[in-house]
């Protein structure tokens, strides 16, 4: 399918391949950051992955054998010179990896690598991962588009509207392995299965949570780096659900009550 990438909307293919919010579990509340008693209710079980401190990063690949880079505001890089920005280093870091994946994408599908850029000085919790300014690159969804002609023909207000109301196709748990084996790429790490009925229910029972699951991070980059974890992502296995859940977060509401 011919996709001509200089004459599409870029702040349309922009919106259409943005990660969107992720929802606390606990509800955070509209002033002061502090969590609410209200929670997501999750009816099945859920895979726990790790939440990883850095910057969100993704990999565009669209018909035609481009490929854009991007933040997750904005495009920093698309292949032909048609972008350059060296913005936290993203392009730097991930430009090798999608020239090595271009050719082996599905060619009829707007095709998104979505992962966490963590290490170096990306952010103030880089020091978790790595006393060396390494940086490490962690994949934890992706999205195959077939129908991304249709969903271009929007107005930019009504894309955004369909990306956070859960449009985008993100792929289901094993087909995310499979992108992730097929790509040489490490996911975040899973740390495990657990029922509905297990999740936390109150404020102080979260923190709990949190403690009990994550003692140490499992993403550090050399034997030096402190290892503190961010947080846990809950979904379920077809990824129609999901949450996190942030140790800073609990913190700074159980202080404040």
């Amino acid at each position: 399918m011919a996709f001509d990438i200089r004459q599409v909307d870029l702040r349309k293919l922009n919106s259409l391949t943005k990660y969107p919010s992720i929802p606390t579990y606990h509800t955070m509340g509209p002033k002061n950051g502090v969590l609410l008693d209200e929670f997501i209710r999750f009816e099945e079980p859920v895979l726990a992955t790790e939440k990883v401190d850095g910057t969100n990063a993704r990999m565009v690949f669209v018909p035609g054998g481009i490929f854009l880079l991007g933040s997750r505001e904005e495009f920093l890089y698309g292949r032909g010179d048609l972008i350059g920005n060296p913005s936290m280093g993203i392009v730097e870091a991930l430009r090798p990896l999608a020239e090595r994946l271009c050719d082996t994408v599905r060619p009829d599908a707007v095709v998104v690598y979505f992962g966490e850029l963590y290490g170096g000085k990306i952010t103030a919790g880089s020091k978790q991962y790595t006393t060396t300014q390494r940086v490490g690159f962690r994949l934890f969804d992706a999205i195959v588009m077939t129908d991304f002609e249709a969903q271009m023909e929007q107005a930019p207000e009504a894309i955004s509207t369909w990306r956070e109301g859960g449009g985008q196709a993100f792929v289901d748990e094993a087909a995310l392995q499979a992108m992730a084996t097929a790509a040489d790429i490490p996911l975040t790490p899973r740390i495990g299965e657990i029922a509905a009925a297990e999740l936390p229910t109150t404020l102080a029972a979260g923190a709990e949570f949190l403690a009990q699951r994550m003692t140490r991070s499992q993403c550090t980059l050399d034997e030096g780096a402190a290892g503190r974890p961010e947080g846990l992502v809950i979904r379920t296995r077809d990824r129609k659900m999901i949450a996190k859940l942030r140790f800073e977060d609990y913190e700074r509401t159980l202080r404040r009550k």
